[in-house]
């Protein structure tokens, strides 16, 4: 029998866990180019045992610290023939579109371990009415939902909700496709125009309460949590305007009690990931829980199928253990054998500067200044998310979000100095980004409502 030993990580969550077995020399694949396969590439080059990293296909940052090679990220072909010509050990892939698609079942199919959900698992992010079939299955706490897929039924439908509307397009739209708010008229447009493009929609009522992230490890019934986090997805300061794909996060919460992580994940993410198993469809990745704190306990807004962005470069410059061993663990089917991840004192804060006019279409060609010295593991770290190297070396902007700035601090307050301190270093023309991420948690304006 494995040796035991107690393992009490951040969060309060106790476990029992077998001594980690020694992980051979790895060699990884990394599919993605955003900052959250920057943040993976720094933590997966910090693992010992991890002797090589590729990416593909990466972006400006990401190639000083990895092999960077040209792929489709949504052909499984072109990444099982990538992972062949790199020798890789494990694929990870980071961004929702390819799991949906199939590509970490083509690259299993190839005889390469991946880190990754199937397509029929990645359903729960694919498919918000999916999701919603888990959940009531699996009876764990969300939103009341109605799925509206006809311009006739829309009016009759909208009138059952409110005076808070929450509007999701049912499919993919990379944290954009849902609105919340207290227009009607609002609610029906975006509705309308989801339908119009072929997309049913998801009409749900509002949850209040603070908004939590929960990244775990599932390896079809075993559930490893990671460290909760706080992601603010409107683009203005206090939280206002539209949402987009998130314009900070940090970790950890200090307004969240110790024993709501273990209510979420004996409450909400076991039952869900053994009703995936049940279905035959077992979950093996990241699922992502995005959970309201109400009266009633925590309720789940939304899964997604992968690591967060920009909550990843928070939670992964937090993390203490190796990555590498986490993650392979995870698509061998070992992960019950592995220790509780191990993770550094203090606070971290991701700042994400966008480009001019995002979330809308973002002005791009712009030369960046200031943001040398990624990855230094100091008291800050820019990753690249929308970035791109000209022909003269300028590093140019290539999309809506462009960098993450990750402040790391002894608290939440000093990671935030941190954070913006960096920030105020670089330089690209016509860009933004929000001046409150975290603020409220740290001047306690953040609190769980008393459970009724």
């Amino acid at each position: 029998m494995a040796a035991v030993t107690p393992i009490i990580p951040a969060g309060g969550l106790i476990r029992t866990e077998p001594t980690s077995p020694k992980l051979l020399p790895v060699r990884v694949l990394v599919i993605g180019s955003g900052a959250r396969e920057h943040a993976l590439v720094l933590a997966l080059r910090r693992d010992p045992a991890v002797t090589a990293v590729n990416a593909a296909p990466g972006n400006a940052g990401i190639a000083q610290h990895a092999e960077i090679r040209s792929v489709d990220p949504c052909s499984g072909d072109e990444v099982v023939a990538l992972a062949r010509d790199v020798e890789a050990d494990l694929v990870v892939i980071g961004p929702e579109v390819p799991l949906v698609l199939g590509v970490a079942d083509a690259v299993r199919a190839a005889g390469i371990a991946c880190f990754g959900p199937s397509a029929e698992a990645a359903r729960i992010e694919g498919s918000k009415a999916f999701a919603k079939d888990v959940m009531n299955a699996a009876g764990v706490r969300t939103a009341h939902s109605e799925v509206v897929d006809s311009p006739g039924e829309l009016d009759a439908a909208l009138d059952r909700f409110g005076p808070t509307w929450v509007v999701k397009d049912d499919g993919l739209a990379a944290g954009k496709g849902v609105v919340v708010t207290a227009d009607r008229m609002a609610a029906r447009d975006h509705a309308a125009e989801c339908l119009e493009m072929g997309h049913p929609v998801l009409l749900e009522s509002f949850l209040d309460g603070p908004e939590v992230s929960l990244f775990c490890l599932v390896d079809g019934e075993t559930v490893v949590p990671l460290l909760p986090a706080q992601d603010h997805k409107r683009v203005g300061d206090g939280d206002t305007g539209p949402n987009t794909g998130g314009m900070g996060a940090y970790t950890p919460l200090p307004w969240l009690p110790e024993q709501t992580v273990t209510a979420i994940v004996d409450e909400v993410v076991k039952p869900v990931a053994a009703e995936m198993v049940r279905r035959g469809t077992p979950f093996s990745g990241l699922l992502y829980a995005g959970l309201a704190i109400g009266q009633a306990g925590p309720a789940v807004v939304e899964f997604n199928c992968r690591f967060g962005d920009p909550e990843t470069q928070a939670v992964l410059a937090m993390l203490d253990s190796p990555l590498g061993e986490l993650l392979h663990a995870t698509a061998t089917g070992t992960l019950d054998r592995v220790a509780a991840p191990r993770w550094k004192d203090g606070a971290a804060v991701t700042v994400v500067l966008a480009a001019e006019n995002y979330p809308g279409r973002p002005r791009t060609g712009d030369v960046i200044s200031g943001a040398e010295s990624a990855g230094t593991g100091t008291e800050s770290e820019v990753l690249h998310a929308g970035t791109a190297q000209r022909a003269d070396g300028a590093l140019v902007s290539a999309g809506g979000r462009v960098l993450s700035i990750v402040g790391h601090g002894a608290d939440l307050e000093a990671a935030r100095e941190n954070a913006y301190a960096r920030l105020a270093g670089i330089k690209l023309p016509g860009s933004h980004f929000r001046t409150d991420i975290a603020l409220a948690a740290t001047e306690n304006r953040i609190t769980v409502p008393t459970t009724v």
